[in-house]
């Protein structure tokens, strides 16, 4: 499958590049990208949640009131999870969310992302760019030509660019990675691949050979 190639004009260069099929073209496996995206949203998670059980909780070591003679329940502690500012049952405690699958699961989960972006002419290959300096301007110009500057888009590169980056970040519906970080998340959490020749090639090579 091959691909046009665009200018940042938004105008074609007259070239096309080729999709390697053993990327881009392999049967997609849905469950692969199920567990890849379960264990991505897992790992963001601090698991920092934390409640103070009814031994945590300041105060409340004398008994309230006799235990007879009242006309009202008992009570042994003001700090009894059946009172305000009690403490909580079963409540969370700091954890671990870390999932891990297996290399060849994530392997296939992005290969498998990448095949429905194909599928689904999603991907839009652009000539490698740079900035002499930051200038957000220029790089919504440069969505704004290819049409994208309403849509949901992740930018891949080569290598890391810190004026690509700088340029890109404060515009909200575009994402930018290097091309080999990119999870089965990123690539299926956007509408449209925006790939530069360098990161292309850099993910044919990468995953050809895995």
């Amino acid at each position: 499958m091959k691909v046009d190639v665009y200018k940042i004009d938004g105008t074609l260069t007259g070239r096309q590049i080729e999709l390697n099929p053993d990327v881009f073209g392999i049967e997609p496996n849905d469950h692969a990208i199920y567990l890849a995206v379960k264990a991505f949203l897992a790992n963001q998670r601090q698991g920092t949640a934390k409640t103070k059980e009814r031994s945590e909780v300041r105060g409340g070591g004398r008994k309230p009131w006799r235990q007879k003679g009242r006309g009202t329940a008992r009570a042994g502690s003001i700090r009894s999870p059946l009172w305000v500012g009690g403490g909580t049952v079963f409540g969370p405690k700091p954890r671990d969310y870390e999932m891990k699958i297996p290399k060849k699961i994530k392997t296939l989960a992005r290969l498998s992302a990448l095949t429905y972006k194909a599928k689904n002419n999603q991907i839009i290959v652009v000539e490698d760019f740079q900035f002499e300096q930051p200038k957000t301007k220029e790089m919504f110009n440069i969505l704004k030509a290819l049409k994208l500057e309403d849509k949901k888009t992740l930018l891949l590169t080569g290598s890391y660019d810190k004026t690509i980056y700088l340029s890109g970040r404060n515009i909200p519906k575009l994402n930018i990675l290097e091309a080999p970080k990119a999870s089965t998340y990123d690539i299926l959490n956007n509408k449209v691949l925006l790939l530069q020749e360098s990161a292309l090639n850099l993910i044919n090579q990468k995953f050809s050979h895995e």
